[in-house]
């Protein structure tokens, strides 16, 4: 993977779980402590954030450093498709799965 195509993913990736929070680009900079255009900067290719930035916003998305790197693998894999099933789950689905995660692993 080249340089370039990790910088896209970065900045498609904010946008993809940004939509996915829905809030706006303005909104999220504001709530993150930045400029209102701070997001958008990044998103279209004007700007990177620093690495502390990058996980301020992995944090404020509300996924893990691992989850949003992710899709970076392989994304027919078991394990990302079961990632993927579980973000979309409530808190009461999660904590069905977890008992059962925990029933298996005895």
């Amino acid at each position: 993977m080249t340089e370039q195509d990790c910088t896209k993913f970065v900045r498609n990736r904010i946008t993809q779980l940004r939509m996915e929070k829905n809030v706006s680009e303005h909104k999220m900079s504001l709530d993150i402590g930045k400029s209102g255009s701070y997001i958008r900067g990044i998103t279209n290719g004007g700007s990177l954030p620093s690495l502390k930035e990058l996980f301020n916003i992995i944090d404020y998305l509300g996924v893990t450093p691992e989850e949003f790197f992710s899709p970076l693998k392989d994304a027919d894999s078991t394990y990302s498709k079961l990632c993927d099933r579980l973000r979309g789950m409530d808190e009461a689905e999660l904590e069905k799965v977890s008992t059962f995660v925990e029933w298996m692993s005895k």
